[in-house]
């Protein structure tokens, strides 16, 4: 089948890469020149582990290209996929969807024939319906263009396994329509329907929910544990075996019920405050009140760790070497968008402190967001005369530091584990302090 995908972003370039690894012909569009390149190349722009492999061979299988002219992907394929971004906007909570509007408006003026739209980007509820009106209008004569919502749920470090083995399919589709979007939804992912993976067929507003839905929920149950955490430091008990107790508990699960530095990324934050917005539009408000809470609850983490940090030396940041292990908002991923372990960071660099950073794969990134922090290409030129070693990101390089050579280098054996990672009894036993979140 050929397929084209618009936008190569994460999103965009790890769902062009899995569906031609399912067979298909797929042509990427992007308007970033660089990024097309690099792409064409065999190269991934981002750290997901396992993509630049799909990207060659199937670069080189020919089953894979990228493109700048959206008027190519008009020529090339019937069903096109939209993967742009939709940030948060500025100032406010809401999604900025304009890239989206942008698709719709360069690509539907050149189809012709039968064409199917399919997004997988997260939108506010009723962008779909919008843009099918719009497609409509634009649509040249003679041509029928139909929007259905296939909404992703990859999760950064784990991105190529939720593409090609997923854990279900969901398709928001207009049943007024003539079923086109449902049947190329079908077609394009029979590999997967042969496997056993659901397809969940569901009116386009309901398939707009079900993303934003996940994430809040996902998000509720960070923010639940931390909240947790508080009551754990003001009990004095620990909130990992307390973690550990409730996850046995089927109702309630152990994914996601890790007490820690909090959440960050390009996803969850900016979709539970983009959920909320939607919903004070549509009046229901009252409905999605707690996730107030949760984006709060989800700060104040930060806000901890570097009170911790300034408890640890009297109250007082200033002149004092910190090791910050971590810039990527979690393992396996080198984003930093929204991320604790940068915010911390900077937040202690700017309360004077000697900060030094390091992180095995976002450092560029990290530069360009924080450019002034000090960044190390190693954990031993990080923690060199450190006075206190932050454990912000829970790379399993960090978890697996040995503790006494550790300790060689630093001024003094103190570690602050805001993930709840380390081995604790170990690192205690090679003399250090350890202190973790909720305790």
């Amino acid at each position: 089948m050929r397929m084209s995908v618009i936008g190569t972003g994460y999103l965009g370039a790890t769902h062009a890469a899995g569906m031609a690894e399912a067979g298909h012909e797929v042509l990427g569009v992007d308007v970033d020149p660089a990024r097309v390149a690099a792409l064409a190349g065999g190269e991934a722009p981002f750290h997901e582990p396992g993509l630049p492999e799909l990207l060659r061979r199937h670069v080189a299988s020919g089953r894979l290209r990228f493109s700048t002219d959206p008027a190519e992907a008009a020529e090339f394929a019937r069903l096109h996929f939209i993967a742009v971004g939709t940030p948060q906007v500025k100032g406010s909570h809401a999604a900025d969807v304009r890239h989206v509007d942008a698709v719709v408006e360069e690509l539907v003026p050149r189809l012709r024939g039968e064409h199917v739209l399919l997004g997988k980007s997260t939108v506010p509820v009723g962008t779909a319906a919008r843009l099918q009106d719009r497609a409509d209008a634009l649509a040249a004569a003679g041509a029928t263009v139909e929007v259905g919502w296939n909404p992703e749920f990859l999760r950064e470090g784990r991105a190529v396994a939720d593409t090609l083995r997923p854990d279900r399919l969901v398709l928001g589709v207009d049943p007024d329509r003539g079923g086109a979007a449902e049947a190329a939804a079908r077609e394009c992912y029979a590999p997967l329907l042969a496997a056993g993976i659901p397809l969940l067929v569901l009116d386009l507003p309901t398939a707009e929910l079900v993303k934003v839905a996940a994430n809040a929920f996902l998000a509720t149950k960070v923010s639940f544990i931390n909240a947790v955490a508080e009551v754990c430091e003001a009990a004095g008990a620990d909130v990992v075996e307390l973690s550990r107790a409730l996850g046995h508990d089927p109702r309630i699960g152990a994914r996601y019920l890790h007490a820690g530095l909090g959440f960050g990324g390009g996803c969850l934050p900016k979709d539970i405050r983009a959920f909320m917005h939607r919903a004070g539009e549509l009046g229901a408000d009252q409905a999605l009140a707690l996730l107030r809470e949760v984006d709060a609850i989800n700060i104040r983490r930060r806000e901890k760790v570097v009170g911790m940090v300034k408890a640890a030396f009297g109250g007082l940041a200033l002149g004092r070497r910190v090791a910050v292990l971590g810039a990527a908002f979690k393992p396996d991923s080198d984003d930093v968008r929204d991320s604790p372990a940068l915010s911390i960071a900077g937040q202690l660099a700017l309360a004077g402190a000697e900060v030094r950073v390091h992180d095995p794969e976002a450092m560029g990134n990290a530069r360009r967001v924080f450019p002034t922090l000090d960044y190390r290409d190693s954990v031993g030129e990080a923690v060199a005369g450190a006075e206190l070693v932050v454990v912000a990101t829970e790379w399993r390089v960090f978890r697996e530091l040995d503790p006494a050579a550790v300790g060689a280098l630093v001024a003094e054996r103190r570690v602050l584990d805001a993930r709840n990672c380390l081995d604790a009894p170990a690192w205690r036993a090679a003399g250090w302090e350890v202190t973790g979140l909720g305790r």
